[in-house]
């Protein structure tokens, strides 16, 4: 899927907007806007594969092509939590091995939670199946997210 824009629709399930944002194929954002922009597209697969997921589908997102342009540190653990399979979660310490980072560390767990609060991908990168960690989608999509896979 070669294509580049902004797409955005509103979820019935979280009763809000949900922006996806795509850049050579790669998808490069999903956020949660207050309404839908007005250069904003509502035709895209990625997108539909977002709110199938908000609506508790089980949709292969992983094998959605995305493009991260964060730290190294970061990027490992946004990869690693990427990896937590659908219904399951893991608590910071865990994702920190994951990650490939030293345990014993005291900014290990610092750099998990700001990787996962400056998430820019939440639901694709399911920083909400972390326990003890902010996500970078808001709260009650967080929620709704843990509510739709029984965690």
């Amino acid at each position: 899927m070669d294509v580049t824009g902004i797409y955005a629709r509103k979820s019935s399930t979280l009763d809000r907007v949900v922006q996806v944002g795509v850049v050579s194929g790669k998808l490069i954002s999903v956020s949660f806007p207050d309404a839908i922009p007005d250069d904003a597209e509502s035709d895209n697969a990625y997108l539909d594969a977002v709110l199938d997921a908000i609506d508790g589908a089980d949709t292969p997102l992983d094998e959605i092509p995305i493009g991260l342009t964060v730290p190294t540190d970061q990027r490992a653990v946004l990869e690693a939590v990427r990896k937590v399979p659908r219904g399951e979660s893991v608590d910071t310490g865990l994702l920190v091995r994951m990650a490939g980072l030293d345990p014993e560390a005291d900014g290990s767990k610092r750099i998990v939670r700001e990787a996962l609060a400056a998430n820019p991908i939440p639901v694709v990168i399911p920083d909400h199946r972390v326990r003890d960690a902010p996500s970078a989608a808001p709260d009650a999509v967080a929620d709704e997210l843990r509510r739709v896979e029984g965690i």
